[in-house]
């Protein structure tokens, strides 16, 4: 009797993409159909957003942390690890699992969605001694790290050491990095009140970009009013800086300052994936080159998009790329999803176009700018809109009633600062998150796959 087996496909990364792909192809899909792969270091999808609020102890860990197991119609298999290699020719993906063990998955058709990592730049002493924010440990990290410099220059008679631990440096005048500098002034400033010994003087938020203006996709008023509320709070911006060397206790900037502090946050961008390096296809600006229905070209079976792909922004025109934000992400899942049920039904594929629907940014409190299809709003609109946009992006209802509920007892009850210990023992920079050596270069991929594929026979 002849043995029929199911096409496999193999999905890379669950993040907003990769996740939305496989609850796709769930739906679509009958089980006899196809059998469906996640590869994960975690099996959870994290809403990336919301970051700056769980370092600052607005939300907890758990609430944005949505578990990949809650589907009713989860019947994906999850190998937990990271693809740290992938062979084209084989149509093999090597993965090293969360346990250290390399193994190989073959695939017929392969969604490639394994996100970014920090961009970062040969800085003498960045990541030795710079903070990240791209995943849950590194939030969590951030906010024991920002209360322990409040208890230790609480506790401290060294009027040096104090001014040191109470200044503090964030990097990147972009989304990421102008919600985590608001966000963790705002917790500082609330909790000084409770330190009866420390000067509020003494604490200084920098925010510093090599760029002339502040988030200018917001356009310049939006721009310019994040600016002044930031400003207004304390938040000293430099613009047109950058650093130019990191120590333990202090920081050079690129103008010749050198600040004394013991926090510098990274937020200055991300790059794609490494595993991108190990396919050995074209990219732009490192982001791997896909037609507008996010095939590889001269690949059969092979799709990606997200962050690490550079799908043409059909809406736009000329050629303009999607940027890598989590609005694409999402519904690029889904349609990628859709024409990989059309390339294993022998259907064509159609190009993925989206009209942005605009940009929001939390800075906390009452504050926000939003820029939600064209208009411009400051303040509680602009902060309703924000929220709102977040909480409905939100894939579960669990995850929205955790999220919503935070939100409340954060405004009635005020913020608490506790350091939860989890991560004191180990260390926490950029470094020590971001496992860049863990991936293979494609002559070690082909290498790799021929030797396992010699052992098998």
């Amino acid at each position: 009797m002849d043995t029929v087996t199911r096409p496999r496909i193999l999905v890379v990364g669950a993040g907003f993409a990769g996740v939305e792909c496989v609850r796709r192809l769930e739906r679509r899909l009958t089980p006899g159909e196809a059998e469906l792969t996640l590869v994960t270091p975690m099996s959870y999808q994290l809403y990336l957003p919301l970051l700056p609020q769980v370092a600052s102890g607005v939300l907890t860990p758990q609430s944005i942390a949505i578990s990949l197991r809650r589907s009713e119609r989860y019947r994906t298999r999850i190998i937990p690890g990271g693809a740290i290699g992938v062979d084209l020719r084989a149509k093999v993906c090597v993965i090293r699992t969360v346990a250290g063990e390399i193994v190989d998955e073959p695939y017929d058709y392969i969604v490639l969605a394994p996100g970014s990592v920090t961009r970062t730049f040969d800085i003498p002493g960045l990541t030795d001694h710079a903070f990240g924010l791209k995943s849950l440990a590194e939030a969590a990290y951030l906010r024991d790290h920002v209360i322990s410099q409040l208890d230790l220059a609480d506790a401290c008679t060294d009027p040096a050491e104090r001014a040191s631990r109470l200044q503090f440096v964030v990097v990147g005048g972009g989304y990421a990095g102008t919600e985590t500098a608001a966000c963790l002034q705002r917790l500082t400033h609330a909790a000084v009140k409770r330190y009866p010994r420390l000067d509020p003087g003494l604490i200084k938020w920098h925010l510093i970009d090599i760029a002339p203006k502040l988030m200018p996709e917001l356009g310049e008023k939006l721009g310019r009013s994040a600016h002044e509320i930031l400003t207004r709070r304390g938040i000293e911006i430099s613009l047109g800086v950058s650093i130019a060397k990191a120590g333990a206790e202090e920081v050079t900037f690129t103008d010749g300052r050198v600040v004394p502090t013991r926090t510098l946050i990274w937020t200055a961008g991300v790059v794609a994936s490494p595993l991108i390096g190990t396919l050995d296809a074209e990219t732009v600006r490192g982001r791997l080159a896909v037609n507008a229905d996010m095939r590889l070209p001269g690949h059969d079976g092979v799709f990606a998009l997200g962050d690490s792909a550079a799908v043409p922004d059909l809406a736009k025109g000329d050629d303009a790329v999607c940027p890598p934000t989590a609005q694409h992400a999402l519904r690029q899942g889904r349609h990628v999803a859709e024409n990989v049920i059309a390339a294993l039904r022998g259907r064509p594929t159609r190009p993925y176009v989206h009209h942005d629907l605009g940009l929001v940014v939390d800075l906390g409190g009452t504050d926000a700018v939003s820029k939600p299809l064209g208009y411009e709003l400051h303040g509680l609109p602009a902060q309703a809109v924000a929220r709102g946009y977040h909480w409905s992006a939100l894939r579960t209802g669990v995850a929205k009633t955790r999220v919503m509920t935070n939100w409340l007892l954060n405004a009635v009850a005020g913020d608490d600062f506790v350091r939860t210990g989890f991560q004191a023992h180990r260390p926490g920079k950029l470094r020590d998150f971001e496992y860049l050596d863990a991936y293979l270069t494609p002559e070690q991929v082909r290498a790799h796959v021929a030797e396992a594929g010699r052992a098998a026979r």
